[in-house]
Formats: structure tokens, C-alpha cells, sequence
């Protein structure tokens, strides 16, 4: 085959470390993921699993090591490939929820108005309503919304599913992978492994900033005899 042919992988982390002062929160981490995976990032409070995430949307920069994107360090490119969703709420009070998605469509050239109101319809959120009105749980499926609506190659969420109450999770994760493209990658850092596991593809174990497993669910299931969350808490003594 020739090198021409050779798809590079949607994401490469090299010998990636990352200080805080002196403290380091990321030690020599090697991570590579392909196209067409749901991959959970799993880890306990403080393993690292934030910062890799904003070292690889670059809005952090690593003290050592390679993060490359589709082949790219992270740049205006790599940000236009990847569809970011973080743990907080970024969204002005003074904002409604069609102004957002108005925002979207005119900075994101891969966003999909019509598609993004499809998705709130059947969220049952009401794009006239103001963002001071909506509880906690309603905002963040409005951040879903605008994340999966864009065409992204890499979609990264960060604790997708932490702030809505237990009967909208299916929905939710529902909502994901019906609107994901199917050769995208999609990194889910999440602490509600019992819920997401039955989507994974992959499942990766952060520990004091680096990799202690990378594997298939199936292998982890078949090699270990036991779920990713039991072999999660197995190792993490949760």
C-alpha cells in the first residue's frame, strides 16, 4: 500500500506531558485513536482527563510531546475538525436558544441549522426560551445540540451526561450516536461508566496522568471476565 493511501489516525498523543506549576497533571501520555470509534476516557477526579481534552480542542498547549489531529498539531485547521463540548456551561443568561444556534451556524461552516432544530424538537426544548429560564440539565442538552450538529471528524464531550437526571440519560446517548457521522471518532469523558458502556467501542483508563489501558470493550470483557465499569473499579478502587 502506499503512503498515499494511508489514512493518518484522527488522533495521535506522543510523550504529551503538562504542568501546573510543579505539578504534573499529564506524564509522557501516548494515545492514538482511529475513525469510526466511540471511545470511553475514563479516569477518576484529577487523573488528567480535562486537560488532555483541552490540549487536544487546543486551548491548552502540552510542556512536552506531540498532539496531532488528522495528522496536525492543533491549529485553526485541526479546531475547524473537531466539535467540542466541556463539562461547564458557556452560554450567556442574556442569550436564547435560537440566537446560539444562529451563533453556530455563522462561525461553524459544517453546522447544520435545520438539523440542530430537529434535535431540540425532540429534546422538547423550546428554542424561543431565554438560557436564564432553563434548568442546568436543559442547558447542557442545548450544548449537546449545538456540538452534534456540526459535521466534525472528532467530536469530544466531556461528562455529557453528568448533569441530567437518570431517566434522560438513554435519551441522550441516544440523541449522540443518531447524529454522529459513522467515520467520525467520538471521545466521551464521563464518570457514569454503567450508562455509556453499552455504546463503546474502546474503552481508555487515565491514572495519574497517563494510560494504564487502552482496549476494544469485547477484548476487556473476554480477557477480563468482567464489564469495563466492574474492571474499572476493580482498578481505581471505586
Amino acid at each position: 500500500m502506499s503512503e498515499s493511501t494511508v489514512s493518518c489516525p484522527i488522533l495521535d498523543c506522543r510523550g504529551v506531558h503538562k504542568r501546573y506549576g510543579k505539578t504534573e497533571v499529564l506524564r509522557g501520555l501516548d494515545l492514538t485513536l482511529n475513525g469510526g470509534k466511540i471511545v470511553g476516557l475514563l479516569g477518576p477526579n484529577g487523573a488528567g482527563k480535562t486537560t488532555l481534552i483541552k490540549i487536544i480542542c487546543g486551548l491548552l498547549t502540552c510542556n512536552g510531546g506531540e498532539v496531532l489531529v488528522n495528522g496536525k498539531a492543533p491549529c485553526a485547521e485541526t479546531k475547524a475538525l473537531v466539535s467540542y463540548l466541556p463539562e461547564r456551561t458557556y452560554l450567556g443568561d442574556w442569550m436564547k436558544v435560537r440566537d446560539a444556534l444562529r451563533l453556530f451556524r455563522d462561525f461553524y461552516a459544517d453546522f447544520d441549522y435545520d438539523r440542530a432544530m430537529d434535535m431540540l424538537a425532540r429534546l422538547n426544548v423550546d428554542p424561543t426560551a431565554a438560557f436564564k429560564t432553563l434548568s442546568k440539565g436543559t442547558r447542557e442538552k442545548v450544548q449537546l445540540v449545538l456540538v452534534m450538529s456540526r459535521r466534525a471528524k472528532l467530536y469530544v464531550l466531556d461528562e455529557p451526561i453528568g448533569g441530567v437526571d437518570p431517566a434522560a440519560r438513554e435519551f441522550i446517548l441516544s440523541t449522540i450516536l443518531t447524529n454522529y457521522a459513522e467515520d467520525s471518532t467520538l471521545l466521551i469523558s464521563t464518570h457514569l461508566i454503567a450508562d455509556i458502556e453499552s455504546v463503546l467501542d474502546e474503552a481508555v483508563f487515565l491514572k495519574d496522568g497517563q494510560i494504564v489501558l487502552h482496549d476494544t470493550v469485547d477484548s476487556i470483557r473476554q480477557s477480563k471476565g468482567k464489564s469495563v465499569d466492574e474492571l474499572f473499579r476493580e482498578v481505581f478502587k471505586c
